[in-house]
């Protein structure tokens, strides 16, 4: 469904992303790990056309999106950002609808409206209740549902534990792996390492704006140096 070829980005003379590779299957939940400044989010906001690469081809479903960043939403894309950025002074309901601003199938934006409420039943006791007041953890759902309507194919996620209590974390997974369920396929960024190789297909390892490691994410989880590095084992 995407595939990253020879991605190198800049910020001015700092070399973010060093010749990046990655391939995501219909259907799949494929992980990003690293260390914070790996360059995690810059390869996501790349895939969205939010940061311009120097060179490199980005092909989704067969089709090259490097030149599209004012329409990659609507190709099937969504990314839910690091920090959530919610509106604070709209209504849960109203951020949500935000999501759907592209869409004219009226019929159906109600019908996944009723689908994000039944996903995020909190979102639903609180619909008229401004953005602004949610927990961090209400924010992240919130977030996430949002750009669920926009009717996306594929999800890019990032950090969506960021700042969350343990008991919230898992929840967010839980509902992560829901989401899949739902016929999308996800390309989740997480420095939580244990969390995201758990309920992944596949992982790459970032590091240095560099891929480092890639395999399936139940070797990488049991790898010594993976372990080591990223889920706080020693050797």
């Amino acid at each position: 469904m995407l595939k990253v070829e020879n991605l190198n980005v800049y910020y001015g003379g700092i070399h973010a992303l060093k010749g990046v590779d990655i391939e995501v299957n219909q259907g799949e939940i494929v992980s990003i790990i690293g260390s914070n400044g790996a360059g995690k989010s810059t390869l996501l906001n790349s895939i969205s056309g939010i940061v311009k690469p120097k060179e490199g081809i980005i092909t989704y479903k067969g089709k090259e999106i490097s030149k599209l960043p004012h329409k990659i939403v609507k190709q099937g894309i969504c990314q839910v950002p690091e920090g959530r950025h919610i509106f604070a002074n709209l209504t849960v309901k109203e951020n949500l609808l935000m999501g759907a601003y592209i869409r004219n199938d009226k019929d159906k934006i109600q019908k996944d409206l009723e689908n994000v409420y039944n996903l995020f039943p909190r979102l639903k006791e609180r619909t008229s209740q401004m953005a602004g007041t949610l927990s961090g953890g209400e924010q992240q759902m919130l977030a996430i549902g949002r750009g669920l309507m926009s009717d996306p194919e594929l999800i890019l996620l990032d950090e969506p534990s960021l700042g969350l209590a343990p008991l919230i974390i898992k929840t967010i997974f839980e509902i992560i792996q829901q989401i899949k369920n739902m016929n999308k396929t996800i390309l989740l960024v997480e420095q939580n390492a244990y969390q995201a190789l758990a309920i992944s297909d596949k992982a790459y390892v970032l590091e240095q704006g560099r891929i480092v490691t890639k395999g399936y994410a139940k070797d990488l989880i049991n790898d010594a140096s993976i372990q080591e590095a990223y889920l706080g084992k020693k050797k």
